[in-house]
Protein backbone atom coordinates (compact mmCIF):
# COMPACT_ATOMS: atom_id res chain seq x y z
CA UNK A 1 0.00 0.00 0.00
CA UNK A 2 2.91 2.53 0.05
CA UNK A 3 1.48 5.47 -1.90
CA UNK A 4 1.18 9.09 -2.46
CA UNK A 5 -2.16 9.06 -2.47
CA UNK A 6 -4.14 10.00 0.15
CA UNK A 7 -6.08 7.34 1.68
CA UNK A 8 -10.18 7.27 2.64
CA UNK A 9 -9.49 8.41 6.08
CA UNK A 10 -6.80 11.20 5.67
CA UNK A 11 -7.09 14.68 7.41
CA UNK A 12 -4.51 17.32 6.17
CA UNK A 13 -3.90 20.06 8.59
CA UNK A 14 -2.34 23.33 8.07
CA UNK A 15 -1.60 24.70 11.26
CA UNK A 16 -0.11 23.64 14.29
CA UNK A 17 -3.71 24.65 16.15
CA UNK A 18 -5.35 22.13 13.68
CA UNK A 19 -2.76 19.67 14.31
CA UNK A 20 -3.42 19.93 17.98
CA UNK A 21 -6.78 20.28 17.55
CA UNK A 22 -7.16 16.70 15.29
CA UNK A 23 -5.06 14.71 17.65
CA UNK A 24 -7.70 15.14 20.38
CA UNK A 25 -10.89 14.93 18.51
CA UNK A 26 -13.42 12.23 20.22
CA UNK A 27 -11.18 12.10 23.33
CA UNK A 28 -14.15 13.76 25.72
CA UNK A 29 -16.04 11.19 27.70
CA UNK A 30 -19.34 12.38 28.98
CA UNK A 31 -19.78 9.71 31.38
CA UNK A 32 -16.81 10.37 33.07
CA UNK A 33 -16.71 14.27 32.72
CA UNK A 34 -12.81 13.69 31.76
CA UNK A 35 -11.04 13.97 28.31
CA UNK A 36 -9.57 10.45 27.87
CA UNK A 37 -8.64 9.50 24.02
CA UNK A 38 -9.42 6.10 22.96
CA UNK A 39 -6.49 6.62 20.32
CA UNK A 40 -3.23 4.88 20.13
CA UNK A 41 -0.89 6.91 17.81
CA UNK A 42 2.34 6.06 15.77
CA UNK A 43 4.22 8.87 14.04
CA UNK A 44 5.83 8.66 10.90
CA UNK A 45 8.23 10.59 8.67
CA UNK A 46 6.78 9.29 4.96
CA UNK A 47 3.18 9.51 4.32
CA UNK A 48 3.99 6.68 2.47
CA UNK A 49 5.47 4.20 4.86
CA UNK A 50 3.08 1.30 5.66
CA UNK A 51 2.21 0.15 8.92
CA UNK A 52 4.38 -2.76 8.29
CA UNK A 53 6.77 -4.74 11.53
CA UNK A 54 10.64 -5.28 11.72
CA UNK A 55 10.54 -8.84 10.58
CA UNK A 56 8.29 -8.70 7.77
CA UNK A 57 11.02 -5.76 6.78
CA UNK A 58 13.91 -8.09 7.83
CA UNK A 59 12.89 -11.40 6.86
CA UNK A 60 10.02 -11.19 4.19
CA UNK A 61 7.62 -14.06 4.17
CA UNK A 62 9.48 -16.73 5.89
CA UNK A 63 7.46 -17.12 9.09
CA UNK A 64 9.79 -19.48 10.46
CA UNK A 65 12.42 -17.85 11.03
CA UNK A 66 10.39 -15.66 13.61
CA UNK A 67 10.57 -18.83 16.26
CA UNK A 68 14.53 -19.22 15.35
CA UNK A 69 15.36 -15.54 16.32
CA UNK A 70 13.50 -15.25 19.80
CA UNK A 71 14.71 -18.43 20.63
CA UNK A 72 18.41 -17.17 20.20
CA UNK A 73 17.28 -13.71 21.07
CA UNK A 74 17.12 -15.76 24.70
CA UNK A 75 19.78 -17.91 24.11
CA UNK A 76 22.61 -15.61 23.72
CA UNK A 77 21.41 -13.17 25.94
CA UNK A 78 24.33 -12.20 28.44
CA UNK A 79 21.78 -10.39 30.01
CA UNK A 80 20.58 -11.75 33.85
CA UNK A 81 17.37 -9.80 34.00
CA UNK A 82 14.34 -11.67 35.21
CA UNK A 83 12.75 -10.24 31.66
CA UNK A 84 14.08 -12.44 29.47
CA UNK A 85 13.37 -15.84 31.31
CA UNK A 86 9.98 -14.95 32.91
CA UNK A 87 7.74 -15.49 29.59
CA UNK A 88 8.41 -15.19 25.58
CA UNK A 89 5.66 -12.11 26.24
CA UNK A 90 8.06 -10.23 28.18
CA UNK A 91 11.55 -11.39 25.67
CA UNK A 92 9.37 -10.15 22.80
CA UNK A 93 8.99 -6.78 24.08
CA UNK A 94 12.94 -6.41 25.36
CA UNK A 95 13.44 -7.87 22.11
CA UNK A 96 11.74 -5.49 20.10
CA UNK A 97 13.06 -2.53 22.68
CA UNK A 98 16.74 -3.65 21.65
CA UNK A 99 16.44 -3.41 17.95
CA UNK A 100 15.42 -7.34 16.97
CA UNK A 101 13.32 -7.42 14.03
CA UNK A 102 9.54 -8.43 15.38
CA UNK A 103 5.84 -9.00 14.91
CA UNK A 104 5.95 -5.99 17.32
CA UNK A 105 4.67 -2.48 15.89
CA UNK A 106 5.56 0.65 18.55
CA UNK A 107 2.71 3.28 19.40
CA UNK A 108 2.26 5.62 22.49
CA UNK A 109 -0.44 6.95 23.98
CA UNK A 110 1.08 10.21 23.98
CA UNK A 111 0.06 12.14 20.30
CA UNK A 112 2.78 14.78 21.15
CA UNK A 113 5.35 11.66 21.10
CA UNK A 114 3.88 10.78 17.65
CA UNK A 115 4.41 14.10 16.47
CA UNK A 116 7.71 14.04 17.89
CA UNK A 117 8.75 11.12 15.22
CA UNK A 118 6.82 12.19 12.68
CA UNK A 119 8.84 14.94 12.37
CA UNK A 120 12.66 13.85 14.25
CA UNK A 121 14.09 12.89 10.56
CA UNK A 122 15.17 16.11 8.69
CA UNK A 123 16.33 14.22 6.08
CA UNK A 124 12.39 14.09 5.19
CA UNK A 125 11.20 17.14 5.46
CA UNK A 126 10.70 17.30 1.54
CA UNK A 127 8.01 14.41 2.13
CA UNK A 128 4.56 14.71 4.13
CA UNK A 129 4.55 13.10 7.34
CA UNK A 130 1.83 11.25 8.89
CA UNK A 131 0.60 10.39 12.55
CA UNK A 132 -1.69 7.06 12.73
CA UNK A 133 -4.38 7.95 14.36
CA UNK A 134 -6.21 4.22 15.62
CA UNK A 135 -9.08 3.19 18.35
CA UNK A 136 -7.75 0.85 20.30
CA UNK A 137 -10.30 0.34 22.33
CA UNK A 138 -12.64 -1.33 19.42
CA UNK A 139 -9.83 -2.72 18.25
CA UNK A 140 -9.10 -4.89 21.15
CA UNK A 141 -12.71 -5.64 21.26
CA UNK A 142 -13.04 -7.10 18.49
CA UNK A 143 -10.69 -9.85 19.47
CA UNK A 144 -12.16 -13.47 19.93
CA UNK A 145 -12.59 -15.54 22.59
CA UNK A 146 -10.78 -16.52 25.20
CA UNK A 147 -9.07 -13.21 24.62
CA UNK A 148 -12.09 -11.10 24.73
CA UNK A 149 -12.76 -12.73 27.84
CA UNK A 150 -9.40 -11.25 29.35
CA UNK A 151 -10.56 -7.65 29.14
CA UNK A 152 -13.90 -8.15 30.50
CA UNK A 153 -13.20 -9.98 33.40
CA UNK A 154 -10.05 -6.91 33.99
CA UNK A 155 -12.70 -4.07 32.82
CA UNK A 156 -9.72 -2.64 31.10
CA UNK A 157 -9.62 -1.13 27.59
CA UNK A 158 -5.72 -2.16 26.62
CA UNK A 159 -4.35 -5.77 27.36
CA UNK A 160 -0.94 -6.31 29.91
CA UNK A 161 1.90 -8.71 29.57
CA UNK A 162 0.53 -9.68 32.75
CA UNK A 163 -2.46 -10.65 31.31
CA UNK A 164 -1.08 -12.24 28.68
CA UNK A 165 1.29 -14.44 30.09
CA UNK A 166 -2.19 -16.22 31.72
CA UNK A 167 -3.69 -18.00 28.74
CA UNK A 168 -1.01 -17.42 25.65
CA UNK A 169 2.65 -19.28 26.51
CA UNK A 170 4.05 -18.33 22.88
CA UNK A 171 3.86 -17.08 19.57
CA UNK A 172 2.32 -20.70 18.19
CA UNK A 173 0.21 -20.60 20.89
CA UNK A 174 -1.31 -16.90 19.91
CA UNK A 175 -1.79 -17.73 16.74
CA UNK A 176 -4.03 -20.43 17.65
CA UNK A 177 -5.87 -19.24 19.71
CA UNK A 178 -6.85 -15.86 17.84
CA UNK A 179 -8.31 -15.82 14.01
CA UNK A 180 -6.87 -15.08 10.71
CA UNK A 181 -5.60 -11.44 10.96
CA UNK A 182 -6.43 -10.09 14.33
CA UNK A 183 -5.06 -7.67 16.13
CA UNK A 184 -4.54 -6.53 19.79
CA UNK A 185 -2.98 -3.43 21.72
CA UNK A 186 -1.20 -4.25 24.82
CA UNK A 187 1.33 -2.26 27.17
CA UNK A 188 4.76 -3.57 28.06
CA UNK A 189 6.12 -3.25 31.08
CA UNK A 190 8.25 -0.37 32.26
CA UNK A 191 11.62 -2.43 31.78
CA UNK A 192 13.31 0.46 31.32
CA UNK A 193 13.10 4.63 31.40
CA UNK A 194 12.69 5.05 27.21
CA UNK A 195 9.30 3.05 27.07
CA UNK A 196 8.22 4.74 30.50
CA UNK A 197 9.37 8.47 28.60
CA UNK A 198 7.74 7.23 25.29
CA UNK A 199 4.64 6.64 26.88
CA UNK A 200 4.64 3.30 24.94
CA UNK A 201 2.28 0.94 23.52
CA UNK A 202 2.69 -2.16 21.07
CA UNK A 203 -0.25 -3.61 18.58
CA UNK A 204 0.46 -7.42 17.29
CA UNK A 205 -1.02 -9.67 14.52
CA UNK A 206 -2.09 -13.02 14.84
CA UNK A 207 0.47 -13.53 11.73
CA UNK A 208 3.89 -12.41 11.48
CA UNK A 209 3.70 -11.40 8.05
CA UNK A 210 0.66 -9.43 8.03
CA UNK A 211 0.61 -5.74 6.96
CA UNK A 212 -1.78 -3.41 9.54
CA UNK A 213 -2.62 -1.11 6.44
CA UNK A 214 -3.90 -4.06 5.02
CA UNK A 215 -6.18 -5.05 7.86
CA UNK A 216 -6.90 -1.19 8.96
CA UNK A 217 -8.54 -0.62 4.98
CA UNK A 218 -10.87 -3.32 6.03
CA UNK A 219 -12.25 -1.43 9.44
CA UNK A 220 -12.07 2.11 8.34
CA UNK A 221 -14.50 3.06 11.17
CA UNK A 222 -11.13 2.14 13.66
CA UNK A 223 -8.36 4.82 12.04
CA UNK A 224 -7.64 8.21 11.06
CA UNK A 225 -4.41 9.54 9.21
CA UNK A 226 -3.76 13.08 9.95
CA UNK A 227 -1.27 14.30 7.06
CA UNK A 228 1.46 16.54 8.51
CA UNK A 229 2.60 18.62 4.74
CA UNK A 230 6.42 18.91 4.60
CA UNK A 231 5.91 22.67 4.75
CA UNK A 232 4.78 22.23 8.69
CA UNK A 233 7.43 20.44 9.61
CA UNK A 234 9.83 23.02 11.21
CA UNK A 235 7.24 24.68 12.97
CA UNK A 236 5.86 21.48 14.24
CA UNK A 237 9.33 20.39 15.38
CA UNK A 238 10.38 23.82 16.67
CA UNK A 239 7.29 23.52 19.15
CA UNK A 240 7.62 19.95 20.30
CA UNK A 241 11.72 21.09 20.99
CA UNK A 242 10.26 23.98 23.38
CA UNK A 243 7.62 21.93 24.79
CA UNK A 244 10.81 19.64 25.64
CA UNK A 245 9.44 16.51 23.28
CA UNK A 246 12.87 15.80 22.17
CA UNK A 247 15.46 12.51 21.56
CA UNK A 248 16.99 13.95 25.15
CA UNK A 249 13.75 12.88 27.05
CA UNK A 250 12.40 9.90 25.01
CA UNK A 251 15.53 8.03 24.77
CA UNK A 252 17.65 8.94 27.98
CA UNK A 253 21.36 8.76 27.92
CA UNK A 254 24.29 10.29 25.81
CA UNK A 255 23.03 8.85 22.54
CA UNK A 256 19.74 10.49 22.43
CA UNK A 257 21.87 13.74 23.98
CA UNK A 258 23.71 14.07 20.70
CA UNK A 259 21.23 12.92 18.33
CA UNK A 260 18.82 15.88 19.86
CA UNK A 261 22.09 18.20 19.62
CA UNK A 262 22.63 16.92 16.31
CA UNK A 263 19.11 18.28 15.26
CA UNK A 264 18.69 20.93 17.30
CA UNK A 265 21.78 22.49 15.75
CA UNK A 266 21.08 21.97 11.62
CA UNK A 267 20.37 24.55 9.99
CA UNK A 268 17.45 25.05 7.93
CA UNK A 269 18.21 24.47 4.34
CA UNK A 270 19.08 27.72 2.44
CA UNK A 271 20.57 29.43 6.03
CA UNK A 272 24.01 27.49 6.06
CA UNK A 273 26.47 30.17 6.47
CA UNK A 274 28.39 30.33 3.20
CA UNK A 275 32.31 30.56 3.11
Amino acid sequence: MKSNQLHQNDQVIHSWEELCEEVYQESWKPHLSRYRSDYAFRGLSDSSYELKNSFLRNCGHRPDLEYHLLRNFRKYSLSKDAQLSASFWRSLVMAQHHGLPTRLLDWTYSPFIAMHFATANTEKYNLDGVIWKVDFVKVNKLVSEPMNRLLCEEKCNAFTVEMLEESIMSLSDFDKKLNKEQVIFFEPPSIDQRIVNQYAFFSVMSQSTSIMDEWLVNHPELYRRIIIPKELKWEVRDKLDQANITERVLFPGLDGLATWLKRHYKPVPGDEIMD
